[in-house]
């Protein structure tokens, strides 16, 4: 115990402290946090379906008739029929033969990474890639190197470095912290040129981009042997899928721990989740696509009319959306100062984030509207002013 408080110590010295802020009200653009009702600009309810009556609705019918919970792994009592309702959606959604849900997006990319390869296999991945990525790549126990941020060349030179039974490389489509997207075309190549396996993330993605919010991928014509993707952002349930070929699903089912080893997701969730995905496929998907699209605009713009980015924000407006501070805790100062005006964008440190790359990270939705986003802008702007003024 004494060793954990001397641990706990440093890391509060290095402002790296963190705890959970208890948030209440329904997810949306307004919630409650410590009786107060602040703007919200944390969450990854891209589409606002977390709070859609179809999707409540399609879960509490699902719970009604089948439980509130799995009650077992699903390879023994706990494959019910909607798994199979919302995996035969899946695979049609995303082109491929097959489909498989798991828990979570962090549960998904472990099992995934870790069934695939072994001692004997070669993992390129991208240096910003997931928590969940990396953590696979070291379960795996395969050999592991990691290209820098985007660089195709790299990929390319890591790929063709080593001879191996298995390579893989892996990347995000749409990157977590930065909003970016990966080069997925000219990975593609690069992967067919040298006999690797392409895994793409679409965790941010789905929903988002693409044909019917398929993801990037679809958006590119791009088709990775192995697309993983989160129901618990932009779908607003929870829980993560893997689509491809029927043989690597029928492996993934047979060989992924996190899969096997583990009660399977309440039956709640997994019709949320399939009615939250007919909603993204229909015209009003594509609808709420759009208006997340414009808030993004609109966002930048009054970012580059401030004092907030050193140089012009100039790529497509993306829905997630930094502001790099730098130092730990001026981040979480300014990130302080914003709840207490109203604005709650939550501060991102290391190991999140690379060291000096602390930033308040904003991720928009479709309910957001002008006056919400200049708000944010202003509010920022006098947080950053105090807090700068004040070192």
């Amino acid at each position: 115990m004494i060793q954990w408080e001397e641990e706990l110590d440093a890391i509060k010295k290095s402002g790296l402290f963190r705890s959970m802020p208890e948030v209440s009200g329904m997810p949306g653009r307004l919630v409650t946090i410590d009786g107060r009702s602040v703007l919200n600009f944390s969450s990854n309810n891209y589409l606002g379906l977390a709070g859609h009556p179809k999707v409540i609705e399609a879960a509490v019918q699902a719970a009604r008739q089948c439980g509130a919970g799995a009650t077992a792994s699903r390879l023994i009592a706990g494959n019910n029929e909607t798994f199979r309702n919302l995996e035969t959606f899946l695979a049609e959604w995303k082109q491929t033969e097959s489909a498989l849900v798991f828990g979570s997006g962090y549960q998904a990319n472990i099992g995934i990474i870790s069934a695939l390869m072994d001692e004997q296999d070669l993992i390129v991945s991208d240096e910003l890639n997931h928590a969940s990525i990396i953590d696979g790549c070291k379960l795996s126990r395969a050999r592991v190197l990691v290209y820098p941020h985007l660089q195709v060349d790299q990929a390319e030179k890591a790929l063709k470095s080593y001879e191996a039974r298995r390579k893989l490389l892996v990347t995000e489509s749409v990157f977590s912290m930065d909003g970016d997207t990966a080069p997925l075309t000219e990975l593609s190549f690069v992967c067919r040129r040298w006999g690797a396996m392409f895994m793409v993330d679409e965790a941010h993605a789905t929903g988002i981009r693409g044909p019917q919010g398929s993801g990037l991928a679809g958006e590119l014509g791009v088709t990775p042997d192995i697309q993983m993707g989160t129901l618990g952002k932009a779908v607003g349930a929870a829980g993560a899928y893997v689509a491809g070929e029927k043989c690597l699903i029928d492996f993934l089912i047979n060989k992924s721990r996190s899969l096997i080893y583990t009660t399977a997701p309440p039956p709640a969730t997994v019709g949320a989740a399939l009615a939250a995905l007919k909603l993204i496929k229909s015209s009003q998907g594509e609808q709420l696509r759009c208006q997340l699209h414009e808030n993004a605009q609109n966002f930048n713009r009054l970012l580059n009319k401030s004092c907030l980015v050193s140089t012009p924000i100039t790529a497509i407006p993306s829905h997630i959306i930094p502001i790099i501070i730098g130092k730990s805790d001026s981040a979480m100062k300014i990130s302080k100062a914003c709840l207490r005006n109203g604005i709650f964008a939550h501060g991102i440190r290391y190991p999140t984030v690379p060291e000096g790359t602390a930033r308040l990270r904003f991720t928009l939705m479709t309910d957001h509207t002008p006056d919400d986003l200049a708000m944010a802008v202003h509010v920022v702007e006098k947080a950053v002013e105090a807090v700068i003024r004040h070192y």
